[in-house]
């Protein structure tokens, strides 16, 4: 799979992560840069930073992410839709939702799995083509945990699945890559996110099935690429 890499092709696999407390908007131009440089996938930035994102990228085939009551879950179901809502509204096209861990490990899935669908119901109200990933947020969760998780991602609509918010103790693992794809149908994809810093990382995540890859080193990934080549 990783055989026929091209830089192009490794690149479309990114959503350039600029989601650190601290950074600026000075820090969001410059990922979005960044990202338009490169030509990944997208970049995913803080809500507040959505709209600012999307006038930068505007003439770019650079998508918007964000991320929804991130890094917790924990807000109520109505909060997080009206978090979506908002950020469609400022430009955004992909959102990385977080899954109230709490809940899920206290066996409400029937309750998470309306929870989703209605934020991606009345999502796709605002944006038909708006793309969710679930974060399961795997660092808290056990095998049993994370497969009953994909399940209520799958039956609540989503498009992804992914492993971490890059917040918690542990982020991606090829093994919680292969677990996920493995509980997904063919038309779902899995992205791995938390603690990706080099490209043998990403290399190995792609093989063990990840189509997306979230990371703030996406840059340094590309160039180390680029590099190997030689």
């Amino acid at each position: 799979m990783t055989g026929s890499l091209t830089v192009d092709k490794l690149a479309k696999y990114f959503d350039h992560a600029i989601l650190r407390p601290d950074q600026t908007l000075k820090d969001v131009e410059e990922g979005c840069r960044i990202a338009s440089e490169y030509d990944m996938a997208s970049v995913c930035v803080k809500p507040c930073d959505v709209k600012q994102a999307s006038e930068l990228l505007i003439h770019t085939s650079v998508m918007v992410g964000t991320v929804i009551s991130f890094p917790h879950g924990n807000s109520t179901a109505e909060v997080k839709t009206a978090e979506c809502l908002k950020a469609i509204e400022d430009g955004a096209v992909e959102l990385d939702v977080v899954i109230n861990v709490g809940h899920l490990r206290s066996g409400l899935y029937k309750q998470l799995e309306l929870e989703l669908k209605m934020m991606i119901e009345q999502s796709k109200q605002k944006n038909p083509d708006v793309c969710f990933k679930i974060i399961l947020e795997t660092a808290y969760l056990n095998k049993e945990e994370i497969i009953i998780a994909c399940e209520i991602a799958t039956k609540a609509g989503a498009h992804f699945v992914k492993t971490s918010t890059g917040f918690a103790s542990m982020g991606a693992t090829c093994d919680n890559i292969k677990l996920m794809k493995s509980h997904v149908p063919s038309s779902m994809e899995v992205k791995a996110s938390g603690g990706i810093k080099s490209l043998d990382q990403v290399l190995q995540l792609i093989e063990s099935g990840a189509t997306r890859i979230g990371s703030s080193s996406s840059d340094k990934i590309i160039e180390e690429f680029k590099e190997r080549r030689q």
